[in-house]
């Protein structure tokens, strides 16, 4: 008598049906969507008033530079008048503790890496690349960081 042990499968199988029928029938239970309010209609709003610690260089059609409102900061070719003035403004914000938000309590960080350094780039469409690289390099030697840009149609 050669009797050796085996394995009865069939309740496992049983009990496996049962959690697969458990589980069609749950699953479709789950809420599937969310929910999302969408504006019944469009409203005019009037432009909104920028953070007074926004930074934003824009290159005239003309290749000339504008800060925020200053519009004599040099031009494409001589960006001198704005490293000096970008380096002003950075001395300030350090004198005056300006930091940025996500690292105003980092004490990990020196004084100089705290402060507020964001510059957006803003230039027209038909604008030649090499001149925004001139305008991003021009921002990075006045130690801004981090350094967004925006392409849009100028007025």
């Amino acid at each position: 008598m050669d009797n050796k042990p085996n394995v009865n499968v069939t309740p496992l199988i049983d009990v496996l049906l049962v959690l697969l029928i458990i589980f069609m029938v749950v699953s479709p239970i789950k809420p599937t969507d969310f929910k999302a309010k969408i504006p019944s209609e469009a409203k005019e709003t009037a432009a909104a008033n920028p953070h007074p610690d926004t930074l934003i260089v824009a290159i005239n059609a003309d290749s000339t530079l504008r800060l925020n409102t200053e519009n004599d900061v040099g031009s494409v070719e001589n960006a001198d008048k704005l490293i000096a003035r970008l380096n002003e403004i950075f001395r300030e914000r350090r004198e005056n503790h300006a930091y940025a938000e996500d690292k105003a309590l980092r004490n990990d960080l020196s004084e100089d890496e705290k402060t507020q350094k964001t510059v957006f780039i803003k230039a027209p469409r038909f604008l030649d690349y090499g001149s925004v690289v001139k305008i991003v390099d021009a921002v990075k030697i006045a130690g801004a960081s981090p350094i967004s840009l925006q392409i849009d149609d100028l007025n």
